[in-house]
């Protein structure tokens, strides 16, 4: 920097040797400029290796393994299910995918024109003008582009809630829901607020190394919102309660201890003030970990469903499912964030989205890491789906193997596909992009070759014409 300053005459001599020769002073200064975009750039794609890896190994690829007797069974909807009951399924898919994929496309179509063009650095300009201080700038920046992109999905979002309502899933007022979408805005608001101000204060305190501790910082914030997500964001939308005792509450609990699955309590949540559809789950890990069961589902579905259903979400518990999800999910946010920092440091990328080098560390780039964030959570939700398209199915079959009773596992299953109106043949496109679970057919047929293999009784087929 000294060579920069021009006040000191002392200096002269000096800044006349460099203009004589600027050649090393200028491969020096490049070597420092690239060095750190090298190392995060070999870091990114070691990280990425590492999960692609990890993913390869560990994914429950064949999650009955052994030869099934007569080959496996194929998916079928009419073995199960009634024309009229295939013919819902796909009426209402048809009449959710054009709101989900407008609103898939004017999001993205939104955060790219934000993120790479002046645009969003002159929109976050105006939005943080007043506030005085960058933590403060952050914030606002934060809340300027999160609530830009839910007002622009809100539209989609009620057209698919107002679908949920012609079909009988949807219980909820109209006031109701718009407060739940005001609280996931004020959930997206404090992730945005948080992580920015955490990378700003990175990049403040080490402009050229700081992707070190931001992909460190990465892996520890994911980790940790896994953790206490149970805990601080579900109880916003859900009151919960402990399964009151009697018969179901202790054959419930005996089947986790026969599984060797530590679980002190399954709780109920209140999920019929918003939905008819059934469901359960299992979040957080370590002493968050809870089994919760949709009060939908124990008001409609006979005991041995339900704990067909629990024996399902014991195997994502005896598995460890959301750690082994969170550990990878945060080692691929660190991979992600060392190419951020390769991306953020491109002069071209950086005109594009207008914003200058010493504008990286201030809430007008904002809007270039919510594009770059964006698009790459875009790009591995279909990887995402399909591993845990998989871990679907190995709980599928540890819920088979607990329980013994195939029978009633492809009743429940049959009774969730229709409660739920769940998409029987689903359209390939949309099996990539947002399918998590396999679907219903599929399960029910996995079912039936696990009762070949064990030599159970093979459930028969469930139509009703």
């Amino acid at each position: 920097m000294s060579g920069e300053r021009g006040e000191n005459t002392a200096d002269a001599p000096a800044r006349a040797d460099r203009a004589e020769d600027p050649r090393p002073r200028t491969a020096q200064a490049d070597r420092g400029r690239t060095r750190p975009r090298t190392a995060a750039a070999i870091a990114s794609v070691a990280l990425f290796a590492a999960v692609g890896v990890v993913l390869a190994v560990t994914t429950p690829w064949n999650p009955l393994p052994g030869r099934v007797p007569g080959g496996h069974t194929a998916p079928d909807p009419a073995l199960d299910f009634t024309p009229a009951e295939i013919e819902r399924s796909r009426a209402f898919d048809a009449a959710l995918a054009p709101p989900a994929y407008a609103g898939l496309l004017v999001g993205l179509a939104l955060v790219l024109v934000l993120g790479l063009t002046p645009l969003g650095a002159r929109l976050l300009d105006r939005a943080t003008a007043r506030a005085p201080w960058w933590p403060l700038r952050t914030a606002a920046a934060a809340l300027a582009l999160t609530a830009a992109v839910r007002l622009a999905g809100l539209p989609f979002d009620a057209w698919s809630e107002s679908v949920l309502h012609r079909y009988g899933l949807s219980t909820q007022s109209w006031p109701s829901w718009l407060t739940d979408q005001l609280k996931s805005l004020g959930v997206t608001w404090v992730i945005w607020t948080v992580a920015l101000a955490l990378l700003y204060l990175l990049m403040r305190r080490f402009p050229r190394w700081w992707w070190t501790g931001a992909a460190a910082g990465g892996f520890l914030l994911v980790v940790g919102a896994s953790f206490v997500y149970p805990v601080a964001v579900e109880p916003l939308f859900n009151r919960f309660h402990s399964l009151p005792a009697g018969p179901l509450r202790s054959e419930l609990l005996a089947m986790a201890e026969r599984d060797g699955v530590p679980v002190t309590d399954v709780l109920v949540a209140d999920a019929s003030r918003r939905t008819t559809a059934l469901n359960a789950y299992v979040s957080g890990f370590g002493s968050t970990r809870r089994i919760v069961v949709y009060d939908t589902l124990l008001k409609s579905a006979p005991p041995e469903q339900v704990a067909s259903i629990v024996a399902h979400e014991l195997g994502h518990a005896d598995n460890d499912d959301v750690l082994h999800g969170t550990l990878i999910g945060a080692l691929a946010v660190s991979g992600g964030i060392c190419l951020l920092y390769v991306l953020l440091t491109s002069p071209r990328l950086r005109r594009r989205a207008g914003v200058d080098a010493s504008g990286l560390a201030d809430a007008r780039s904002a809007a270039l890491v919510l594009a770059l964030v964006t698009v790459a959570t875009q790009v591995g939700a279909p990887v995402q789906n399909l591993v845990s398209r998989h871990v679907e199915a190995r709980a599928d079959a540890h819920s088979l193997d607990l329980t013994r009773d195939p029978a009633t596992f492809v009743s429940m299953q049959r009774e969730l596909s229709v409660r739920n109106i769940s998409d029987l043949r689903p359209d390939p496109v949309e099996y990539v992009l947002w399918r998590t679970h396999p679907a219903g057919p599929q399960r029910i047929a996995m079912a039936r070759d696990w009762a070949r293999m064990h030599g159970v009784t093979e459930p028969p087929p469930l139509n009703r014409r």
